[in-house]
């Protein structure tokens, strides 16, 4: 059908186009042969009437004088008027010159070979105006009747030429109007034109005919060429219909392993239950909606009694089904409404909400102490544990997530201190706690000036090899008058208190001073590392400090490695503009804890870092716990195929060192090899491990 359109609209197109190009051409010729011929008939006027100036123009003038009385206003005959009409007459014997009419500078009609036109008024026309200002105009005009000197003419084509009569010296005396037949020539013009137009007509019709073979043989190639498009788009539809399943296919499994990747990073792994990531969000969320309805809710910080000795006297394994007992158990006795989540370890933590009397929380407190006080059945194994609960109220004793489990923590804290197995409200009145903060605090602060505070550095060796690859700088202090403090006390304090910003800096100059230290005592330390806490990205001046340490150090930025929280690269702002200037400053970035918190693979590949630390709570399960294993295989897997290196902290058996090992796993680190020292005892122990 469509083959056909196309034949059919060339047709009519072609046929209408030769037709406009033919009556084109043919306006056009016989446009310009009449032109031409007025031209020529002009060039002959104006000839002719040279002649009669040169012949005749002395005969004229008398003719003139002698038509004019002084008392008439117009020309009549004189008397030898036909003489000259006869002189005029025989002179034009010969030509197509078939009128000849003179007039005066005041456009009277004074000579005309027909003599009922002497006396006619020409003033107002505009060829005898041209001519009398020395411009001859003729014109073609067809005339049904026209009277000549031959008699009259009928269907007669004529130019008429008005000529100025100029004398030798150059002024126009008259004007002189003739008329010339040129209807032979405008007649063979015509045929001419005829003849032209067959021809072109005849030729046009040739070329259509040829253009109309060349279409019906494009119809023909188009026609297969079509089925053969067709036919490969049904081909193309085929394969995206199979493509098209495959995709969705893989859409399916990818968005499986998201969830599961979702589910594990929301949940812990073991016990199914929401982990601390998840149970913040969601006691936020609890949080508003009490805040919105002005009601209470109590958070329920819960730390099992007795439950190291089981894993110390039967094994992790036995330690991990009492947790899953332990989980099944506080779930089937809470509200569905209720939140728990195991935040680690043998600490649990849960969200009572619409609470209208505070003993209501605690009699529900008690209940839990008393369902875990049963003993559990675990592989034959009659297991008895207990329970110290802390509670506190929302927003009676905080109205933020953070305050709310620190507060529920310290509850949970002073119930253990009251004797285990029981449950305590935080209260304000918890002055120990309070007091023993507020000094430590004081203390921390003055700890750097006082020259307290030391690095000591734990050292990192090569799975493969053994050989010492690097250092990780951690801070300690002693206090004159507490000792040593451990750096779990503190360095949250820090956090808190916002001290963290100068005692990171701290420790981010003294590592870098160390570091050259070493070097220029020849001791070539190839990277050290320093953690980074998550108030210092948020102070917004993390970039500039790192490099006003490295410039008044003069540490090489590549001997740097900055060791970030997974859960600070999702949380704090603008993490990965940040970590792009570091990338940018040259110092090495690290990921650390990895696998505790919560980082899509799309948003980790754009991340400029180089290794992935795996988290010591995972290590610590290596060959009691299949799913930390599992754990760190994806770890590892994962970083290979993102090119990163992976660190594995914690460390303390052989049986550890040779699953990682085994596993591919690029660095260790942790007391197998050696606890954090000192500067100069770390010094000793490079150069023994690099002998």
């Amino acid at each position: 059908m469509q083959s056909f359109n196309l034949t059919r609209y060339f047709s009519t197109l072609s046929f209408i186009l030769i037709v406009m190009a033919g009556g084109a051409l043919g306006a056009h010729f016989r446009d310009n042969a009449t032109r031409q011929l007025v031209a020529d008939a002009e060039q002959r006027n104006v000839a002719l009437t040279q002649v009669f100036r040169n012949s005749l123009w002395s005969r004229f003038t008398r003719h003139v004088e002698l038509s004019y009385r002084r008392d008439d206003a117009a020309p009549r005959q004189a008397e030898d008027g036909g003489a000259l009409r006869a002189a005029v007459v025989g002179m034009m014997a010969g030509t197509a010159v078939v009128k000849v009419k003179l007039y005066n500078r005041d456009g009277l009609t004074v000579f005309s070979t027909d003599p009922a036109q002497l006396g006619e008024d020409k003033r107002a026309n505009a060829g005898f105006r041209s001519a009398l200002a020395g411009r001859p105009v003729s014109e073609l005009t067809h005339r049904n009747s026209f009277d000549s000197f031959e008699g009259t003419l009928s269907d007669l084509d004529v130019v008429s030429s008005y000529v100025p009569v100029v004398l030798a010296d150059g002024r126009v005396e008259g004007v002189v109007e003739l008329y010339q037949d040129v209807t032979a020539t405008l007649r063979e013009i015509d045929r001419t034109l005829w003849r032209l137009s067959l021809a072109v007509f005849a030729v046009l019709a040739i070329l259509f005919l040829l253009q109309l073979v060349v279409v019906r043989r494009a119809q023909g190639i188009l026609r297969q060429q079509s089925d053969a498009l067709e036919e490969a788009n049904r081909e193309l539809d085929r394969r995206v219909r199979e493509r098209t399943a495959e995709l969705e296919a893989e859409v399916a499994e990818r968005r499986g392993a998201e969830a599961r990747l979702d589910h594990l990073a929301h949940h812990d792994p073991l016990t199914g239950l929401p982990n601390r990531l998840m149970f913040f969000e969601q006691l936020g969320k609890s949080i508003a909606l009490a805040a919105r309805a002005g009601r209470q809710l109590a958070v329920l910080f819960i730390d099992l009694d007795r439950f190291k000795e089981v894993n110390d006297t039967l094994g992790h394994a036995i330690g991990d089904e009492l947790l899953v007992a332990v989980t099944h158990r506080l779930a089937s006795h809470l509200r569905a409404g209720d939140a728990l989540a195991r935040l680690g370890g043998d600490e649990f933590i849960c969200v009572v909400e619409d609470i209208t009397d505070p003993r209501e929380v605690g009699i529900v407190a008690e209940k839990l102490i008393a369902l875990l006080s049963r003993p559990f059945g675990v592989h034959d194994h009659e297991l008895y544990i207990a329970a110290s609960i802390g509670i506190c109220l929302y927003p009676g004793d905080g109205e933020d997530v953070a305050t709310l489990v620190r507060n529920a923590d310290t509850a949970m804290y002073q119930a253990k201190a009251h004797g285990r197995g029981r449950s305590h409200f935080y209260t304000a009145e918890m002055t120990v706690y309070a007091q023993e903060r507020i000094r430590l605090e004081g203390l921390l602060r003055r700890a750097i000036e006082a020259g307290e505070l030391e690095l000591h550095y734990q050292l990192k060796v090569a799975a493969a090899s053994g050989r010492p690859t690097g250092a990780e700088a951690l801070v300690r202090w002693r206090n004159a008058e507490l000792g040593a403090i451990a750096p779990i006390r503190f360095i949250p304090l820090a956090e808190e208190t916002g001290f963290i910003g100068e005692l990171g800096e701290w420790v981010l100059r003294e590592a870098c001073r160390q570091m050259v230290a070493w070097r220029a005592a020849g001791l070539v330390v190839p990277r050290v590392a320093v953690n980074l806490s998550v108030k210092q990205i948020e102070r917004g001046h993390i970039i500039e400090t790192v490099r006003a340490a490295l410039d008044d150090t003069g540490l090489d930025p590549a001997a740097l490695e900055l060791e970030i929280t997974e859960s600070l690269i999702m949380n704090a702002e603008d993490a990965l503009g940040v970590l792009e200037q570091f990338h940018r400053l040259g110092v090495h970035l690290a990921i650390d804890d990895f696998g505790t918190g919560y980082s899509s693979l799309a948003y980790l590949k754009q991340l400029p870092v180089g290794t992935l630390k795996i988290d010591r709570a995972f290590v610590v399960g290596i060959g009691a716990n299949a799913g930390d294993e599992a754990i760190i295989r994806t770890i590892v897997a994962l970083a290979r195929s993102l090119g990163l290196a992976t660190v594995a902290e914690g460390v303390d058996s052989q049986p550890q060192f040779d699953f990682l090992r085994a596993l591919g796993c690029d660095e260790i680190q942790g007391y197998l090899f050696s606890q954090p020292l000192p500067a100069d005892e770390f010094a000793r122990k490079w150069r023994a491990c690099a002998a």
